[in-house]
């Protein structure tokens, strides 16, 4: 197995762990509140990062970079992680897998806008016609029959744009930082603001984690630990622009995690709403050379 075809298998599995993660998360929320159940999945996800990085410390975790490089750049991207999946598990909350997977897939075509926006990187053709189609395609998914706008869709938009943001500012402040510290940072800081809303918020009950364990530990060590893992090892291997293609994925096999294992339908309208988004993600990141989500 040559390295491209290894990478992209790394890349492919990845895809299909996030995707799956969605179904895990909205039978969680029938069971725990958003901020309770992002506050457990965060923790574990820096508790098996934490052991990771200790169990690899050595000659290369000597020569990295301080503990506090990875605090100036981890805090912020904690808050923004933080939002990001607390927006999602609200939204998961009122909306299906199917919508939520491909929803959340706008970070693709929000990510080119923002580095224009911010950074004034040039945006292509090809990226404007992604955005166009991707307003056709929230439509035909979203838009209900008076044309109004779910509450969970509104919320996952904004999930979406989160990411986006995390996308962005990783690629312009994470540098040469080691992934795994710098995700385990992220994601302790996420778990402790999360637990900290939730407190306040919500009534966290022991009862309620042990209901839905097997969602808090397939989030936590598949779809934190283990996916942004291969993420990383797949895109040592293969071109961004190829390795964000399959990421794309991800939103694909949320719908299809949705209609295995929740027994999710979407109307005829919705699948082609479903269809246009995924075009419209392809089609600007083609002129792209982005990394997928982190």
């Amino acid at each position: 197995m040559n390295k491209s075809f290894r990478g992209a298998l790394c890349l492919a599995f990845a895809a299909l762990i996030w995707g799956m993660a969605f179904s895990a998360q909205s039978e969680a929320a029938k069971s725990m509140g958003p901020f309770a159940f992002t506050a457990a999945r965060s923790l574990i996800t820096f508790a098996a990062l934490g052991l990771f990085v200790l169990l690899r410390r050595g000659r290369e975790a000597r020569r990295g970079a301080p503990a506090r490089a990875y605090i100036k750049v981890g805090v912020p991207l904690g808050v923004l992680m933080f939002l990001a999946t607390a927006l999602q598990q609200i939204g998961l909350g009122h909306t299906t897998v199917a919508k939520s997977g491909f929803i959340t897939a706008l970070y693709i075509v929000l990510v080119p806008l923002l580095g224009l926006v911010c950074f004034r990187r040039r945006v292509a053709p090809m990226v404007w016609a992604g955005v166009a189609l991707s307003v056709v395609g929230l439509a035909l998914l979203c838009l209900k029959d008076d044309f109004s706008v779910g509450y969970g869709d509104l919320i996952t938009l904004a999930c979406a744009l989160m990411f986006a943001v995390h996308i962005v500012a990783v690629d312009r402040f994470a540098g040469d930082l080691g992934a795994p510290q710098l995700c385990c940072a992220q994601f302790g800081v996420a778990g402790v603001l999360s637990l900290c809303v939730a407190l306040c918020t919500e009534t966290v009950r022991p009862a309620d984690m042990l209901a839905c364990w097997p969602s808090l530990l397939y989030v936590g060590l598949c779809s934190g630990a283990l996916g942004y893992t291969l993420q990383i090892a797949g895109q040592k291997y293969t071109e961004p622009t190829v390795a964000s293609l399959i990421l794309c994925l991800e939103s694909v096999f949320a719908a299809l995690g949705g209609w295995l294992l929740l027994g999710q339908t979407l109307m005829p309208r919705e699948v082609a709403g479903c269809a246009v988004m995924l075009a419209a993600c392809v089609l600007a990141q083609l002129p792209e050379r982005r990394q997928g989500l982190a």
